[in-house]
């Protein structure tokens, strides 16, 4: 009988470990979903990229950051603080030689002017594409680590539609980061090797 009882209470246990674990598991992913089911805007993803924690591991990856930076600069609604937000995460990705080019209150009053021509001709980044892994061109410049990238921008301005080539020159930093030192406009063909 009271190896019965014994069993018994075990299994009682059991059940009610089972149970309660299950109940943990639905509340849990209850929790989840609902976190879940928040979607954050281009924008809000954008500006909440930790870069100091987690930056693109490839000059290729780094592109297609920024590309995807400013192909929101002109076709996502925001405000003049998350344009700035924006702006800062952009900068992250750029070469301390061109920083200092480009102070951050010029680099911005820039950026509002040529969003306002964007806006004011119609003209939008419908897509950008950056050069494959194999494509990209690494070199050893000055003493520097130099990486190459080639990008293409489909814009649509009103009706029509048009594609820009740019060159990126990106140079690793003490840091083992890849930044964008310099581009360029470009043509197809230069892209393609002609």
């Amino acid at each position: 009988m009271k190896k019965v009882l014994r069993i018994g209470i075990a299994v009682i246990c059991m059940v009610s470990l089972v149970v309660g674990y299950y109940a943990y598991l639905s509340r849990r992913n209850d929790s989840v979903s609902a976190d879940d089911s928040v979607e954050l805007s281009e924008v809000q993803a954008i500006i909440s990229k930790d870069f100091d924690k987690n930056y693109p591991a490839t000059p290729r990856a780094v592109v297609k950051w920024y590309n995807r930076i400013i192909t929101a600069y002109y076709a996502e609604d925001f405000t003049q603080d998350e344009l700035e937000q924006m702006a800062d995460q952009a900068r992250k990705l750029m070469d301390d030689e061109l920083l200092q080019y480009n102070p951050k209150d010029t680099y911005v009053a820039s950026l509002n002017l040529e969003i306002e021509d964007y806006h004011n001709r119609q003209r939008v980044i419908v897509s950008s594409s950056v050069s494959e892994s194999g494509e990209v061109q690494y070199k050893k410049i000055n003493g520097y680590e130099c990486a190459f990238v080639s990008a293409y921008y489909f814009v649509r301005e009103g009706s029509s539609y048009t594609r820009t080539y740019e060159d990126f020159c990106l140079r690793k930093d003490s840091n083992g980061n890849w930044k964008i030192l310099t581009w360029r406009l470009s043509t197809e063909d230069e892209i393609n090797g002609y």
